[in-house]
């Protein structure tokens, strides 16, 4: 099953559950997505449901806002996270506060989702990770799949939770098949936020990931192991609330920690698990520093070339591990 299809269940899912959950964004209705994710979905549950909305973010933002402080449950599609910047106030001031000034009596059960991060070819303006921005912002859920599974766990997840839920999906995985469980297709399936998953059990190292460079872990793990090095692999799938007892745990067990992510290194996801990492009980079983792979420090370059060496690759991920191995 695709990432792509799985978000569409999901979404049919809940809609069909739940009816104050509807839907809007740009082309989600007519065009059924940009990506196809609402594929259907407005031919099956009509205007009320599916609502196609003007080019203008901060616009539909505020009313999905609106709409959810009235009791409704509106999933806000943006065609990419760095549209969301043109309607950040309405995300942190409005959803993300509100629960808060409010004493806990008005609740804001949203869900902004779109692809999230570096896709192929866009450049600058297009290719940001907006993982650290979010996952900043207290009164925010931030979650971040890998996996079709992932996918649609988390996004069932996210609707049902009475808090606002920042949803990073990555549109190079939109299209990529993953194996689901009798138990993920079935429509009670849900992911729990704020819970990591290891992927690969190992001994040596400990890679911790979210959304596509989780799958650049796996092949450079398998790469590895040949070698002789096992490393466990962490899924992070929520970056707010972060689960660090599992990285903890893992890092005990291994004595090494490299983290891996596509976005900017300063202030980004790694920095932030490698601080709670030495906060804790955990850093007094380090062997050796941990290791950041992240992307490069620059606004994304348009050139294919360039591009591939701004985005973590498998031999990068290798590099790292061999480096804090001392091998």
């Amino acid at each position: 099953v695709t990432v792509r299809d799985a978000l569409n269940q999901a979404l049919d899912e809940e809609l069909e559950r739940d009816e104050r959950v509807f839907l809007l964004g740009e082309e989600v209705a007519q065009y059924d997505g940009a990506y196809k994710i609402s594929r259907g979905l407005w031919k099956k549950y009509g205007d009320k449901r599916v609502i196609d909305t003007p080019i203008s973010e901060m616009g539909f933002t505020g009313i999905a806002v609106g709409a959810a402080m009235a009791g409704l449950r509106p999933v806000c599609e943006f065609m990419t996270f760095n549209f969301s910047m043109q309607a950040i106030d309405q995300v942190i001031n409005s959803a993300a506060k509100t629960c808060y000034m409010s004493a806990g009596s008005i609740a804001v059960p949203i869900v902004f989702r779109g692809p999230n991060g570096a896709s192929a070819g866009v450049a600058a303006q297009h290719s940001q990770c907006f993982a650290a921005w979010y996952g900043h912002c207290p009164g925010l859920k931030v979650v971040s799949p890998w996996s079709s599974e992932d996918a649609k766990g988390l996004l069932k997840a996210s609707i049902r939770d009475d808090n606002p839920v920042v949803m990073l999906e990555n549109e190079l995985l939109y299209g990529v098949p993953f194996e689901m469980s009798e138990q993920a297709q079935s429509k009670d399936f849900v992911v729990p936020i704020g819970k990591a998953k290891i992927e690969r059990q190992g001994t040596h190292v400990t890679l911790v990931s979210h959304s596509r460079p989780v799958g650049h872990c796996l092949e450079a793990a398998a790469v590895l192991a040949k070698e002789g090095v096992e490393c466990e692999v962490i899924n992070l799938r929520t970056i707010r609330p972060m689960d660090i007892e599992t990285v903890e745990a893992s890092v005990v067990k291994t004595n090494h920690l490299v983290t891996v992510e596509g976005g900017w290194p300063q202030f980004g996801v790694g920095a932030e698990i490698c601080a709670r990492i030495m906060e804790g009980s955990a850093f007094n079983y380090l062997d050796a520093p941990a290791v950041r792979v992240t992307g490069a420090d620059v606004p994304m370059p348009y050139a294919k070339i360039l591009e591939d060496n701004c985005i973590p690759q498998v031999k990068d991920i290798i590099f790292a591990v061999k480096k804090t191995l001392n091998i």
